[in-house]
């Protein structure tokens, strides 16, 4: 069965023209440049960005995903909704966080499921350390919030001794509702009944 675009899957992937300045984020939603934005790093296959653009038709949603062949699935997936409101950039999450993203232009970043690189050695290459703080902070608006989910509980115990004494962030008490989508990922592990970790930092 042929699949039934409403908007083009090329049109869903942004492009920078430069990718050494900030974003313009009337380019990237010029529909809605001024509604809240939500930034999904690593956003897989998009299943959950499509989920929350679908469900929050008032917020901005972009994903950003290194691995080309996930962007291309992502953007099909994407273009089958017709949401306006989700758009998506191939890139290293840190580097958009440090980078391109305006000062204090993000009001939520989701983490789920990072590469947890479990040799020690490759502990380096884990997202979630504190250089990669201080930019989510500087992105981030006032009171703005940084939800990390992992199944992986060594990266969970990395985590909490990364955030915990970062003094940009406070933790809060954190519970997803119904309305917060579950990826591939969480459903495989609820599946196999494997424990979810979970943190919410809100900036200071």
């Amino acid at each position: 069965m042929q699949s039934v675009f409403l908007i083009p899957p090329e049109s869903v992937e942004f492009i920078p023209g430069n990718y050494f300045a900030p974003l313009d984020l009337a380019d990237l939603f010029p529909g809605q440049p001024g509604a809240p934005l939500e930034v999904d790093l690593g956003s897989g296959d998009g299943g959950f960005l499509v989920e929350m653009a679908n469900r929050f038709p008032e917020r901005n949603f972009l994903g950003v995903e290194r691995l080309k062949g996930r962007v291309r699935i992502s953007c099909r997936r994407m273009a089958r909704t017709g949401a306006l409101n989700a758009r998506l950039i191939r890139l290293e999450s840190h580097y958009l966080v440090r980078y391109l993203l305006p000062r204090e232009s993000v009001q939520v970043f989701h983490v789920m499921f990072p590469d947890p690189w479990p040799k020690r050695r490759h502990h380096v290459n884990r997202l979630i350390q504190t250089a990669f703080l201080d930019d989510a902070h500087g992105a981030l608006a006032p009171g703005g919030e940084l939800r990390l989910t992992t199944d992986n509980l060594p990266y969970f115990e990395h985590m909490r001794a990364v955030f915990e004494p970062h003094p940009g962030f406070a933790e809060e008490p954190w519970t997803p509702g119904p309305d917060y989508p579950q990826t591939d990922f969480e459903r495989l592990f609820r599946s196999q009944c494997l424990p979810i970790y979970r943190a919410l930092l809100r900036r200071k």
